[in-house]
This record gives C-alpha cells, sequence and structure tokens, in this order.
C-alpha cells in the first residue's frame, strides 16, 4: 500500500482522478470570457485590448503608452498603435507631462468614459453569468485566490500587474 504522503512527493506517482489541472480550467474559462468580451466590445467599436487600456487609464489617469503597454499586457509597439487609435477614435487625449514635454500622458474624453462604461455593463453580464452557480463567499474566495495566483507567478515582465 503506498503513503499518501510520500505519493504526493514522488513524481513518478499521479493521484487518481485528481480532475482537470486549475490552468486547463483558467485557460478554458479565459477563452470562453474572451470571445464574449470580444463581441461585446466589439459592438461599442472597440477591441478587447482597447477596452483594457481604457480601464487602466480610468484606474491610473496620466500614464505615459509605455506605463499603458505594462498595464495593459502589450508591447510598447502595440501600446503605441492602440493609443494612436483610441485618440483617432476621440478616447482618449494626450498631453505633455509638465515635467518632461517629450512624455505624453493619456487622460479619458467623455467618449472613452461612454463607451468604457457600456463595455463594463457587458463584462458585469459576462461575470454574472460565469457565477450564477457560484456563492457570494465562493467567488469572493475565488477572487482572492485568483489575484493570489498571480501574485504568485508574477507578470511576463516583472511588474506587478495587477496595480492596474
Amino acid at each position: 500500500m503506498t503513503d499518501p504522503a510520500r505519493a504526493a512527493d514522488d513524481p513518478g506517482h499521479a493521484p487518481q482522478n485528481p480532475g482537470p489541472r486549475i490552468i486547463y480550467l483558467v485557460k478554458r474559462v479565459e477563452l470562453i470570457a474572451r470571445a464574449q468580451l470580444d463581441q461585446i466590445t466589439r459592438e461599442h467599436g472597440l477591441t478587447t485590448l482597447q477596452y483594457t487600456a481604457l480601464s487602466v487609464l480610468r484606474a491610473q489617469p496620466g500614464l505615459s503608452a509605455a506605463q499603458l503597454s505594462r498595464r495593459s499586457f502589450v508591447s510598447p509597439q502595440a501600446a503605441t498603435e492602440m493609443v494612436g487609435a483610441l485618440e483617432a477614435k476621440g478616447m482618449i487625449m494626450r498631453e505633455p507631462d509638465a515635467a518632461n514635454r517629450r512624455v505624453l500622458r493619456a487622460h479619458l474624453t467623455d467618449a472613452g468614459h461612454t463607451a468604457l462604461n457600456a463595455c463594463d455593463r457587458g463584462a458585469d453580464r459576462i461575470e454574472q453569468q460565469m457565477l450564477r452557480d457560484v456563492a457570494p463567499d465562493d467567488a469572493a474566495a475565488l477572487r482572492r485566490a485568483l489575484t493570489a495566483c498571480a501574485s504568485g507567478l508574477g507578470s511576463a515582465d516583472g511588474t506587478d500587474a495587477l496595480r492596474a
């Protein structure tokens, strides 16, 4: 008979019927939610990445494109294009930084706030659907656990991506 405590330390011993890996479940939820969020943002003339950037700017107005790229999970080049597109759509405005006029600080416009709020309502519906069979205490525990998991893994570039 195998000692369960030892079996956990033995890489050659897999537990019987452990269920799907958590990373698989997280990815599955992400893919489904992302497809639905893509549809919602498209209805409001945005991409999901643009919605993310607007959300970040709401939480932290005045970011530069470089700061926005780190907090929006995109490369600096992609952020530059995204900021240009959002500015062209009238969703953000940029103004020179008072201390360094070469740095442009981005802020939401009224149109940006309106689009962001509309997408937020759609995102709320997705979350409500996703959590419909989850007790409120369990949903709160899930939020805490996923936040801890993200913190434990860190972000790809070494910055704390959850600051947004």
